[in-house]
């Protein structure tokens, strides 16, 4: 799976903005404010991935149980998909 094409992603105020522009914007309209951990999965669907390999990248990098860091995220994962945001 990969972020869709159209998707772009840039830093202000130490928080990642995502807007979908081109054909993209035809089925999103808006903004998405990521926290770390949401900026976190969103780059790393910046190239062809799978969930593993990014709760994988995750659990190196946050102290937490791998359950949780799995739950999350498949959460924010759901909602890229629920607004086009994931190729599969």
């Amino acid at each position: 799976m990969k972020l869709k094409e159209g998707f772009i992603t840039y830093v202000t105020d130490g928080q990642q903005i995502m807007v979908a522009a081109g054909s993209s914007a035809e089925l999103f309209h808006g903004l998405v404010c990521s926290n770390e951990t949401a900026a976190f999965i969103v780059d790393a669907l910046k190239t062809e991935t799978t969930v593993d390999e990014i709760v994988d990248s995750l659990a190196e990098v946050y102290d937490a149980p791998r359950a949780v860091i799995a739950q999350d995220t498949q959460n924010i994962i759901k909602k890229l998909r629920s607004i086009g945001a994931i190729d599969e």
